[in-house]
């Protein structure tokens, strides 16, 4: 570090010996030897914070930090290599001035050029991840440090001709000095050097733009308080496309090269944007509060999207969709869009205290997400699809020993980031529409606008929701809080038939809790006469309710078939031999559904046999003709054909299961249901016929009427006949890298291909590159060769680098943004299914005796159906 001023020899400064500094030590000598200076009375200086952002340091933060305002400067040189140079002025007031000044600043001392503390050069340290001001140098009001710098890289994404800012969850510091916590909302001013033919986005609305040579400068206006998680930029070769709707004007920044595209989707992008504003804007009573609205598709993005108030990022591709586009991926982009612009509401508005509340501005904005894509999608079964969007998701963490409560404890914000999941984005939902069911829409909806009111541009806890909900409502909901929130797990639930009534035994699977969850079910009873629909409240240990007299014996109990119970449902031994045989015959689209997800869970539960349930699901696809079943049916089928049967089992079956797919694509009425029926096909073709089928659609020599395929869809064919050994393998993947195009999709693809080479060792020099944390800086790049590298028909051979990637989670959870870690783990498990792939897992954590909480959790929730496949047999 440089020295700025000696002199003043603040204390634990270290600094060459000076004539000043000498004396200095002299005088500390001398004061040693004074009364006062020892026991009770003697005067010692705070310690050093911790790594990361701590729960206490924060919360002393946020004690005395008043009036927080950054102006920020960062020139941006077209090479990704070279370094961006910044400036931050971060003026504030302090309540308390006795204690030094902790700024959060990861990239170093040799990051920092000088520090003025009011004009004047600051006698600070560093110390890792701090910059720590004396206290002497601060005023109770009007402070301003100003700060020059190089920025950090590890959160700017830089590539060639684009980057883009993402400070999610605390990863603001990790580039520029700043209070990097939810709870110190602060005013951004920005200014931006860049190359001239770049264009650039950030919070607030462009004030100044100028030329400087074959550069740019601009500048942004002042933003509402946000925090630094959502202050945001990106800057690049992007393309503009601007639209209005009622007053308000939207601006797409995009890199997609294939104009018709653009078109073709575009105008869907823009009215789903401005349909979901007006929307919450009626809900909530409040009118958007953040200016101007932008949004930028970025290619290969960390996540579907993040919520940064008038610059909302998207992943490109689930944006701007193909020709052959599902419904359900229309659905997809239609919530995604509608829960990007929740947030600005409930995240941005009104954003939680500290990270443990994260859950909060997740679960409002999925749960307003469903309510608002409603009205685009009016032929869609929307109680279905909130069914298949959250429940077998929900389930594939809650059945884990991984599984973890909605809301949970976090002492640093260095770990923020394993706090998300599935528990947080598809559980959240189901409990918010129990409470809903509990309180009443309208009560809940008024109490959501008293909590926005109240806490509107601050800060709020979930017990400040649970209070005000409290006086909206006669539900005791500190009780159901606990159950459904605050504890882990979901309740077991077993049917019994008992004469002419039903019963329903409520367990807690985990023991010595006893935990009780009350929730309401709609519990179907299938009789040769009909099927009645009977709500039901569960509360206690077991509950019974009456068959309806002068009904025929019962041929089935589907305790779910109303799309609302949550847990692990154990079901009477008749009712599961029925669903296993006249399942495809329920005629509603929502009990079929809500039947498949329950069988899933009981052949994982080893009350239903994998063989059995391949052949009842591949019957109903010959009969089903609702897409989401469709879809939700296909991915059971991969999953039970790849993880649940043997290698000679599935040589077996293939032929079915490739006919059922063929014949699927074939008798399909639209381009979606083609396209569902072949990428299952794409995904499960073995046998040598249907590999020659698949290389003639990528060789351009055969077509599928009524599809499409794009240029990404291409490439994906490309990849799944390379992972299956074609002798031409290598010929066409360097056929497919000349057909691309788009300079970002010919990147991705050169970075995978490697990870499907023909040579092992090929692939095995691809994944030891990936202990560089530079060649996995393109997250979705390193997943998507991650799961070709450890595909089932390669997972033999990849079984060795299990415990190198189970080695690296940590640094993985350390360099990586926050669904990193979770999908490192998924993409390395996913394809294996044998008792030594378990066994080198469970070694691992059986060795890791002080291994992290939550990514212990992590790989317990990723080797679930794993550890399940391999107590089977593989069969």
């Amino acid at each position: 570090m440089s020295l700025n001023d000696a002199d003043s020899c603040p204390a634990g400064f270290s600094a060459l010996p000076t004539r000043s500094t000498l004396l200095c030590g002299v005088f500390l000598g001398l004061m040693t030897l004074l009364p006062g200076c020892h026991g009770k009375d003697k005067i010692t200086e705070p310690a050093d914070p911790e790594p990361g952002v701590s729960l206490a340091l924060a919360t002393e933060r946020a004690q005395s930090i008043e009036a927080l305002r950054y102006d920020l400067a960062f020139a941006i040189p077209v090479a990704p290599t070279a370094p961006i140079t910044g400036k931050a002025v971060i003026r504030f007031n302090a309540k308390d001035v006795t204690r030094p000044l902790v700024l959060d600043f990861s990239p170093g001392a040799d990051h920092i050029s000088s520090i003025s503390v009011a004009g004047r050069p600051s006698h600070f340290r560093f110390v890792k991840d701090h910059i720590i001001i004396p206290s002497s140098e601060l005023a109770s009001e009007d402070n301003a440090v100003e700060i020059s710098f190089r920025a950090g890289d590890a959160s700017l994404n830089r590539s060639p001709d684009f980057m883009y800012t993402l400070f999610v969850p605390a990863r603001a510091h990790l580039a520029f000095p700043c209070f990097d916590q939810p709870n110190l909302k602060a005013r951004f001013a920005l200014e931006l050097t860049l190359p001239e033919n770049w264009e650039a986005v950030s919070n607030a609305e462009e004030t100044f733009r100028e030329q400087l040579g074959d550069r740019v400068r601009t500048r942004y206006a002042e933003t509402q308080p946000i925090p630094t998680y959502l202050f945001a930029f990106a800057a690049g070769r992007f393309q503009v496309e601007t639209a209005e709707s009622n007053g308000r004007w939207y601006r797409m920044l995009h890199r997609e090269t294939d104009a018709k595209k653009v078109e073709r989707n575009k105008k869907a992008v823009f009215d789903l944007h401005a349909s979901s504003l007006e929307w919450l804007e009626k809900y909530t009573g409040i009118p958007y509060r953040f200016g101007k609205f932008d949004f930028v598709l970025i290619p290969s993005f960390q996540f579907s999207g993040m919520e940064h108030p008038g610059a909302i990022y998207y992943n490109s591709s689930s944006i701007l969709l193909d020709e052959s586009a599902t419904e359900n991926q229309m659905l997809n982009r239609a919530s995604v869009i509608a829960h990007e612009t929740s947030h600005m509401w409930f995240g941005d508005l009104v954003t939680m205290q500290w990270f443990n509340d994260v859950w909060m501005k997740e679960v409002f904005a999925n749960f307003m997400a469903a309510k608002i894509v409603n009205p685009s999608f009016p032929k869609v079964n929307h109680d279905l699809r909130f069914l298949v969007a959250n429940y077998p998701a929900a389930y594939a963490v809650d059945r884990t020993a991984g599984t973890h409560p909605v809301r949970q404890e976090l002492e640093n914000l260095d770990e923020a980031g394993s706090l998300y999941g599935a528990i947080i984005y598809q559980k959240a939902p189901i409990v918010m529409r129990q409470l809903e069911r509990l309180v009443g829409a309208d009560r809940l909806q008024s109490g959501l606008r008293s909590y926005l009111k109240q806490f509107q541009f601050g800060n709020a806890t979930w017990l400040d929701l649970v209070r005000i909900l409290n006086e909206h409502s006669d539900v005791d909901m500190t009780a159901w809080s606990r159950a459904w929130v605050e504890e882990a797990g979901r309740p077991s639930i077993r049917t019994v038939i008992d004469g002419p009534r039903l019963a329903f035994i409520q367990s807690d699977p985990q023991r010595g809790r006893s935990l009780r969850w009350t929730e309401r079910m709609e519990v179907l009873i299938g009789t040769s006469k009909g099927i009645t629909s009977i709500p039901v409240e569960l509360q206690n240990e077991r509950t019974e309710i009456a068959i309806p007299a002068g009904s025929a014996p019962p041929q089935f109990v589907l305790p779910t078939g109303g799309g609302l119970a949550y847990g692990d449902f154990i079901l009477d031994d008749n009712s599961r031999a029925f669903l296993l045989q006249h399942l495809p015959e329920l005629t509603d689209p929502l009990v079929r559904g809500a039947a498949w997800v329950t069988l899933w869970e009981e052949m994982l539960g080893r009350r239903v046999q994998p063989s059995d349930f391949l052949s009842v699901a591949l019957g109903a696809l010959e009969l089903e003709n609702t897409e989401q079943n469709v879809q939700l049916v296909l991915g059971y089928v991969d999953n039970v054909f790849w993880r649940f049967l043997s290698a000679d089992v599935r040589r077996e079956i293939a032929p079915k299961l490739e006919s059922v797919l063929r014949t699927g694509i074939d008798r399909a009425a639209s381009s979606t249901m083609k396209s569902t029926y072949f990428s299952a096909f794409r995904s499960t073709v073995t046998t040598t016929s249907g590999i020659v089928f698949l290389e003639r659609i990528w060789r351009r020599e055969q077509k599928i009427p009524g599809l499409v395929l794009s240029e990404p869809d291409e490439a994906a064919i490309a990849l799944d006949l390379a992972v299956r050994s074609v002798p031409s393998a290598a010929a066409i993947l360097e056929e497919q890298h000349n057909r691309i195009t788009n300079p970002d999709r010919k990147a991705r693809f050169e970075f995978v291909r490697p990870a499907l080479s023909e040579r092992q060792e090929m692939r095995d020099e691809w994944f030891a590159k990936l202990s560089d944390v530079q060649n996995r800086r393109r997250e979705p790049w390193v997943i998507e060769g991650l799961r070709y590298l450890h595909h089932p028909l390669r997972a033999a051979p990849s079984e060795k680098h299990l415990r190198a990637s189970l080695d690296l989670l940590r640094e993985i959870q350390r360099t990586g943004d926050i669904f990193f870690p979770k999908n490192w783990m998924d993409a390395t498990l996913g394809g294996h299914n044998t008792r030594t792939a378990a066994d080198t897992v469970q070694a691992f954590l059986n060795a890791q005796k002080d291994y992290p909480i939550r990514l212990r959790r992590i790989i317990l929730q990723s080797a679930d159906e794993l550890f399940r496949a391999a107590e089977r047999g593989g069969s």
